[in-house]
């Protein structure tokens, strides 16, 4: 098939790493991987645009350049990856009405809540229009595909479970002995935790794995906590984090997203609350590579994690049920072994990436062919 591929919130190669970043560009990848005549349509970013009158024009000349490209690659279909209230794919929607194109949204989101606020509800009109625009929406999130049914009729709604490069994230042995020396942890339970430390819910994530340690320290468990990441509050959690817990904190820096797969190995627990996470990788990562996971079952987590098998889903509103899950996990060798198996088994059949981005291209090949 000629794909035209485009995402609006943040095009391939942006410096700011993200799960969603991560995700639209391994479908790129995987499309072009699979012989597709792929090509990137447009870098242009829409976020907030529709508040930003200097860009308008820039809106016009980019939707006159790529109309020009869709005349001469006559793609088969377009490709949008990720439309909602903040980035909404207006870019698509337009030039695929002027000169007809199939086209598809990959990671549509539609939420009612935001038509209710001024700032927010030109970005859910626009966005409205784009969801109804398309001829199919694929969503990695169940709360979206609830929502998307609520806008769009059943058949034009497809439910894709997320996933990763399972061969890219496998336990590996020498790693594991590698940094564990160099940690010098010995044989005692790690504790990994990893974001970007920034403002907001990033922090307040790690400040919670942070709280949870220290309590877990008071009651005289022996392990270690292993923080990946580096941003604006470094030092604030660097500070907090060797208060609570003195020499049993260890901060690697910047980690790539290639280079984790070391460190997620050389772990035993994978503990992250992931507030308002949309989905979280990590999650998927690390249970890829045999950890069991701690989270709170509110957010994203829940896409990836089943509470009780491969690690523990905790509630927001139970303050003590993260350091307890935590806890338990620590003490209970089996139990960790055990759910880290589980969480392995768990990816590796659900969310390999390449058999569900197959089973995305099988669907849209089929509604291609049929319009």
């Amino acid at each position: 098939m000629r794909i035209v591929y485009y995402m609006p919130f943040k095009p391939l190669g942006h410096p700011n790493p993200s799960g969603d970043l991560v995700i639209g560009s391994s479908l790129f990848t995987f499309l072009d991987q699979r012989g597709h005549g792929i090509q990137l349509v447009s870098r242009l970013r829409t976020r907030w645009f529709y508040w930003k009158p200097w860009l308008w024009l820039r809106f016009l000349f980019e939707a006159f350049n790529v109309l020009r490209q869709l005349r001469l690659i006559r793609p088969d279909l377009w490709l949008t990856y990720h439309s909602y209230y903040k980035a909404p794919d207006v870019l698509g929607a337009v030039c695929t009405c002027i000169r007809p194109t199939p086209y598809f949204i990959f990671q549509g989101v539609y939420s009612t809540k935001r038509k209710r606020h001024w700032k927010t509800r030109i970005g859910f009109l626009l966005n409205r229009w784009a969801l109804c625009r398309a001829a199919a929406v694929f969503t990695n999130k169940r709360n979206d595909e609830i929502n998307l049914r609520r806008l769009l009729p059943d058949s034009h709604v497809h439910y894709i479970a997320p996933g990763i490069d399972t061969e890219a994230f496998q336990p590996d042995p020498a790693a594991r002995r590698q940094l564990r020396a160099k940690w010098r942890c010995g044989e005692e339970p790690v504790i990994l935790s990893a974001a970007m430390f920034r403002p907001g819910v990033k922090t307040d994530g790690l400040t919670k794995v942070i709280s949870a340690c220290r309590a877990l320290v008071q009651k005289g468990r022996r392990f270690y906590l292993v923080i990946c990441g580096d941003g604006a509050t470094g030092a604030y959690l660097r500070d907090l984090a060797t208060r609570s817990l003195g020499q049993r904190v260890i901060f690697t820096g910047q980690v790539a997203r290639q280079a984790m797969n070391r460190i997620y190995s050389a772990a035993d627990i994978f503990a992250f609350p992931g507030i308002h996470e949309g989905l979280g990788m990590v999650y998927l990562e690390a249970q890829a590579c045999g950890l069991p996971v701690v989270a709170y079952d509110r957010w994203g987590a829940s896409e990836a994690v089943i509470s009780g098998k491969t690690g523990f889903l905790c509630a927001p509103d139970e303050p003590d049920s993260f350091a307890e899950s935590l806890d338990r996990l620590v003490v209970e060798g089996e139990l960790r072994r055990r759910m880290g198996a589980a969480a392995r088994s768990h990816v590796s059949t659900h969310h390999d990436q390449r058999l569900n981005y197959q089973a995305l291209e099988r669907k849209l090949k089929q509604l291609v062919e049929v319009r």
